[in-house]
């Protein structure tokens, strides 16, 4: 019998499974998955259960315990404790650490599981993963507009066991001077200076709307740009600054 709602949820060493077999109490235990990935069970005695699901196992122990022990066995195999798979999430998260995989889970879905993203949060994630065969872990980045505001499904990849994901930071721009809520913002693509300024509020009744500059850095040094085009688009780090009119 299928006993599990974790279905798709492959076994692995540390995992605690609970073996329920109807009508044959004294069948019945509690087992933990060894590092050998096998679980001792009583009448058969060792069992490989190397890359099964909850499912598979229940129908292998089915088909042995019918092999000469039982009439029709039926079994039902639930998990008690997950401990075999786990990712990692840092960075602009609410609730950084290491979280057990239950079953299949989508990128988006740990996210959740992980309390969803802080509101510095950046445009991307990385993901290390370590691929069978090789040393070097591969990286795999996603871009988060895309998937979240965009809905570009291509990017809510199945998290893995031992995946490190890290949420980057988001890139800030700096509006000061004469706006009315002069801050630092969360840098998006495309954005323009007047964009910016509107952003923060707009002009004061004193600013200085013809003389907009921009403090940028370019090979290490700042500069200070003026004659500034209110269409042009801005680069993340940019300070634009608003003086005060004097007329």
């Amino acid at each position: 019998m299928q006993g599990n709602c974790s279905e798709n949820y492959i076994v692995g060493e540390g995992d605690v499974l609970s073996i329920y077999v109807y009508e044959n109490e004294d069948l019945s235990k509690t087992v933990r998955v060894n590092a050998d990935n096998s679980i001792r069970v009583p009448l058969i005695g060792v069992v490989d259960v190397k890359g099964l699901t909850v499912p598979e196992i229940a129908s292998k122990l089915e088909k042995l315990l019918a092999d000469g022990y039982l009439v029709n066995p039926q079994i039902d195999v639930f998990i008690k404790e997950f401990k075999s798979k786990t990712a990692v999430i840092l960075g602009q998260i609410r609730s950084p650490g290491q979280y057990e995989l239950r079953g299949k889970i989508t990128f988006l879905e740990f996210l959740s599981k992980a309390g969803g993203l802080t509101k510095d949060a950046g445009n991307t994630a990385t993901i290390k993963r370590t691929v069978a065969g090789t040393d070097t872990p591969t990286q795999i980045l996603i871009d988060l507009d895309k998937l979240i505001r965009e809905g570009d499904a291509s990017g809510n990849l199945s998290i893995q066991n031992d995946d490190s994901i890290y949420i980057a930071k988001a890139d800030v721009y700096y509006v000061t001077g004469e706006v009315m809520t002069p801050d630092s913002y969360k840098f998006e693509t495309n954005i323009t200076v007047i964009k910016a300024i509107i952003k923060a509020g707009g002009f004061t009744g004193i600013a200085a709307k013809g003389d907009v500059r921009i403090i940028r850095e370019i090979n290490g040094e700042k500069v200070v740009l003026k004659d500034v085009d209110m269409d042009e688009k801005i680069l993340a780090n940019d300070v634009i600054i608003v003086p005060e009119s004097f007329f």
